[in-house]
Formats: structure tokens, sequence, C-alpha cells
């Protein structure tokens, strides 16, 4: 595979600055402790890294509420660590993805202060979504748009317009019917690309287009007046060809039902990648599993372009805890707070779940921690920052519990981290597991190795092999089997075969309940 096609089989970690590694003491992660770790990322047998938002902002959202995409965020460190950090990955043979937020801005992004000072009826106010109110004295919002994270999508100023803001009001949409929005962001793309990233991560990529006239919602109605419009395709043709000039790629964040519809963004003039949110939303269930690997396969063919795999992200309640749990399908977020969970259970099949996504045909995204086998924590209300929790009024615990800072050694860090780690994180600490051969940390970086030594694995053919309904077995070129038992009684494994690499022991030659496999027949 040529070296510029690195992006269909890589195996690509997801970085979450602020709670990766602490090299200041404050509490904070940050790009230092990143590059501290570097070691660690490159025997984990990682290829990219890709950072969920760096950049200066008021972290309203995590990051994903931007101020100056040319400025690192003080508390993580400067622009020329950045370049460092991207150049000494680099050196180890691991590219870096960065994180672009095109659908909004923050509310301190100088575009949406000027506009707020400029009044109604300004240009600078075209470069968002400014509209007067309904309602006898235009108390109501312009119309029924519902936010991401709940309420309306709409919020009033002291001069009396609204403003868009799909999510919380400290993000407002920006206006991409706007020459200067597209312009902006081509800049932006051109700016991260010469400073050597080999990627971007395209935050909610199906958004950022509206429908002029800001209609009402009508469910059924197409084309939908904000997600998948067809002249978001025009906008992504035009930064494939910033991209190809650096050799960049794209993943796009692409939730949609319709597999026809996704397929589009992945032409070969458009994104390179986009996202896998069947194969992340699927219950620990065979047929489930099986059908959603069909349909991914099957609408990525007909464009070429490589599946990715992923079971969690900074998003959704983490592997170990939704599979330990009765009902183990998609959740954004823990839900309810309380909610029992059989942690040996859910160790158990996420173990099995990383040997299943590994092999796969295509790429594959790791988010931090996951190669620890860390459960989901109850964070404590007081403690809560995700707006996701106070949009909902407090009856939804938010994205928290799966952004806890990684706990790296068995002591406790000096000072308190920006989350709390709870009193068992120790037991789950790298350095410990570094040391353990039955470890998830050694069992990833086993899985990640022979991934990376074995040339069938990555993208490619695969094929399914005759198995029992419970069990979910597929071939990979070069004689390699991929065999998961999800059912609740051992089964046989094919005869005439070499064990690689199992996630739990077998038993006489049979593969246990939640248990995964990979052969050499």
């Amino acid at each position: 595979m040529p070296a510029t096609d690195w992006w269909r089989s890589a195996a690509i970690y997801q970085v979450y600055v602020r709670s990766f590694a602490d090299a200041d003491g404050d509490g904070t992660g940050d790009l230092a402790g990143v590059r501290a770790k570097l070691s660690y990322l490159a025997e984990l047998g990682v290829e990219a890294l890709w950072f969920t938002p760096w950049y200066l902002s008021p972290l309203a959202d995590g990051g994903y509420d931007v101020a100056d995409y040319r400025t690192i965020d003080p508390a993580f460190g400067t622009l020329a660590e950045a370049e460092k950090l991207i150049a000494e990955a680099r050196a180890l043979g691991i590219r870096t993805i960065v994180d672009i937020v095109p659908n909004h801005v923050s509310d301190q992004h100088p575009w949406f202060r000027a506009a707020l000072a400029a009044g109604p009826g300004s240009p600078e106010r075209e470069l968002f979504h400014f509209k007067e109110g309904r309602g006898e004295h235009g108390e109501l919002p312009p119309n029924d748009w519902e936010g991401e994270f709940g309420g309306t999508a709409w919020t009033r100023l002291p001069d009396g317009q609204w403003y868009l803001h799909l999510f919380a009001p400290q993000q407002p949409d920006l206006n991409w019917a706007h020459p200067a929005v597209r312009q902006e962001h081509e800049d932006v793309l051109r700016f991260w690309f010469e400073r050597g990233v080999a990627g971007v991560r395209i935050d909610s990529a199906a958004l950022l287009a509206k429908d002029p006239a800001l209609p009402d919602f009508v469910e059924g109605r197409d084309p939908h007046p904000y997600v998948d419009r067809d002249e978001l395709h025009d906008i992504y043709r035009s930064w494939r060809r910033v991209a190809d000039e650096y050799d960049g790629v794209f993943v796009g964040e692409v939730w949609l039902p319709d597999s026809e519809r996704f397929a589009r963004y992945l032409r070969p003039d458009e994104l390179h990648t986009a996202f896998n949110f069947s194969f992340l939303s699927c219950p620990w269930d065979a047929a489930l599993l099986r059908a959603s690997i069909d349909e991914t396969l099957a609408e990525h063919a007909p464009v070429g372009a490589p599946a990715t795999w992923v079971l969690c992200n900074h998003d959704v309640t983490r592997t170990v805890t939704r599979y330990g749990r009765e009902e183990t399908g998609f959740e954004f977020a823990a839900k309810v707070f309380g909610t029992p969970t059989d942690l040996a259970l859910g160790t158990r099949r996420a173990r099995a779940a990383a040997l299943l996504s590994l092999a796969l045909p295509g790429a594959v995204y790791v988010y931090q921690g996951e190669e620890l086998g860390l459960p989901e924590v109850e964070i404590p209300r007081d403690r809560i920052e995700d707006p996701m929790h106070f949009r909902s009024g407090g009856t939804d615990p938010g994205r928290d519990g799966c952004r806890v800072p990684l706990p790296w050694d068995p002591e406790p860090p000096a000072a308190e981290s920006w989350l709390p780690q709870p009193p068992d994180w120790p037991a789950y600490a790298a350095s410990a597991q570094e040391r353990d051969p039955g470890s998830m940390l050694s069992l990833y970086r086993a899985a990640l190795r022979l991934r990376r030594t074995e040339p069938g694995f990555g993208d490619g053919e695969f094929g399914w092999l005759p198995s029992a309904s419970e069990v979910l077995a597929f071939t990979r070129p070069g004689g390699l089997v991929c065999v998961v038992n999800l059912g609740r009684e051992p089964v046989e494994l094919p005869g005439h075969r070499e064990v690689l690499l199992a996630s739990g022991g077998l038993r006489d030659g049979l593969l246990p309940s939640d248990t995964g496999v990979w052969l050499r027949v």
C-alpha cells in the first residue's frame, strides 16, 4: 500500500488533551504531557493521533467552542509546543490529526463579539444566523428548531434579535452561505497542514449548511432544513482541493441513517473517510453486529472508501461499562445516575470487542483509556461540567464520565485533576498494566503489533465463515481468522490452526463465552 494511503488501514488513537497527561501538575492535561508519553504511544503501536480541539477556548463545551483556531489554549501550552509535538510524533512514525469545528465558533470568537457590538442589520451579523423573533413583540424564537443538547436552538439578545446555535448558547452557528466563512476555514486548513498535520477530523460535518429561509422543522420533509443538505458537497470538494495540496486526509463526523446519502461524502473528490456510528452504537449481539458490519462494508464499497471502526469516543459511555449493562446499546452519555453495571462481564466483552474491531477491514480508532479497560465514572453532581447535563435540567449525567484523566501510576497525582479520579483508579494504572501480561494494555499492545506486522489485517478482503448464530467468524487474507463467541456456551474452533492471540483463556480447545481469538489456519 502506498505511503499516501496510510489512512486506509491506520490504527488511530484519540487524545482528549485535557485528560491525557498532566506535565506541570496543575490538574489539567497539556501538550507537554502528551510529548512525555509519545514513547508509550509508540509502544502501544498506533500510527496516528487524533487530538480533540486544543485551541483557545472558554471550554463551555470541552473545547468545541473555539475562540481562535491559530492559538493553542494556554492551559495546554503554546503553538510552538504543538509544532514540536507534531514533529516529534512524526519522527516516531506517528501522524497527527487535528479537529476542526466548522458549524460554530465560541461566543468569545472575535467575529461574534464584533457582530454583537455592530448591532442588527450590520455586515458583521451576516457571518452568523441572526433573525427577528416571532410573536407580537418578537418574543418567540424565529423557528421551532431544538438544540442538540436540549431546549431551543435560539437565544435572544438585549437588542431583540435572536441568534442560532444548534448546540450550546455559547456556540453560535456560522452562516456557510457567506464567502468569508468558507475562505476563513480554508485558510485554517492550510495553517495546520503547513505545520505538519496529516489530517483533519471534521466535527458535525453534516450540519453546516442551513435552509436560508430557516423554516420550521417538519418530520419527513426533504430536504432537512439543516442536516445533510446538498450544498455541503461543494464545500467539501473545495476542502479536498486544499487537502490534496498537502497529501492531507479528512475524517468526517457524519451521522446519517441513509447509506446512499452517507456514501456521497466519501466520493473520490470529497472526504477520505467518515466515522462509523452504526458499529459504535450496536449492542453486544451477534446478529446486530453482523448486520452492522455488512451494512458498513456495503455502503463504503461503491465509492471505494475504507470503513472505520470504533468502540468508544469522548461522547459516549465507555465500552467496559456499556457492555456490562443489561441494555448494551448506544449511549450518548450515561443517561441515568447509578445504573447497575457488571464490570467483570463488561471487561470480558470489551476485550473480545477489541479483537473484533481491530480485525475488521479498514481503519480503527482507539479512544484514550480504552487500552486500559477504564470504566465510566459517575461524577459527583457538583463537579459535572458538561453542558448536556445542565441543558437536561440535571437529569442526564452528561459525558464527563468518559473524560476522567487517565491513571498513569498507582500513586494519586499531586494535584487533584479537573475531573475527580475515583478511589479504585490506581488499579487501572498504565505503569502497573505494563508489567501484567494479562492486562488490557498488554492485550491491546499485542493486537496492535500483530495488526501492524500481519499484511492480512487493515484494509482489504473480508469473508464470513459458517458459524453458530451467536458467533462471529470471518477470514482475512493470509489465512487469518477472527472468531468471537457472543453466546453463553463454549464453541469449537476451526481445526489445523495456530492461535495468534486470544482475549481470554481457551478451555480444552474451546472458545468460551464473550471471548475472541485470532487464528492462522
